[in-house]
């Protein structure tokens, strides 16, 4: 009985092997790329993008309001600037927009008023610009708002005419 038991000792043969491990080399390596991509790219963030609306009131004060933004931003991220028509007489105001005389300040020549109090600006949020006493009722000054980070001029209006 022995005799003709044969036994088949012989496996795949070694080329054959070589190709499997580098075809499960690859596959794993490829595996493992796919989902570690996500981590090894950065997204980076469109530029914010606002529009607003200017009102100049009876009483000397000019109010614009950010009528959209499509993201919130960190007041210390954004500077303002208050251009007179004429630079040779007038002098620029700038400042940002959560310095202590202005965020959230009643009684300043210039406020950010923080609708949601939530220390950020979105949508609803809005700028008080006490115009009597600064000289800009004539309707030649500018309101600026610029993102820092991305250098965004988010606002670039005229302040109308109060009589």
């Amino acid at each position: 009985m022995r005799a003709d038991e044969h036994l088949d000792d012989e496996a795949v043969s070694p080329v054959i092997a070589t190709v499997l491990l580098l075809a499960i080399t690859v596959m794993l390596s490829s595996m493992v790329f796919v989902l570690m991509q996500g981590a090894l790219t950065t997204v980076e963030k469109s530029a914010p993008q606002a529009t607003v609306s200017v009102r100049g009131l009876d009483n000397g004060f000019h109010v614009v309001r950010l009528t959209a933004l499509d993201q919130s931003i960190d007041p210390a991220r954004l500077k303002y600037d208050l251009l007179p028509g004429n630079l040779t007489s007038d002098l620029p105001i700038r400042g940002h927009v959560n310095d202590a005389d202005v965020y959230g300040v009643i009684g300043s020549n210039f406020s950010f008023h923080d609708r949601d109090a939530g220390y950020s600006v979105t949508q609803g949020d809005y700028f008080v610009i006490d115009s009597q006493t600064i000289g800009a009722t004539d309707g030649t000054w500018r309101f600026r708002l610029i993102e820092e980070s991305s250098g965004v001029l988010l606002i670039d209006v005229t302040l109308p005419v109060i009589r």
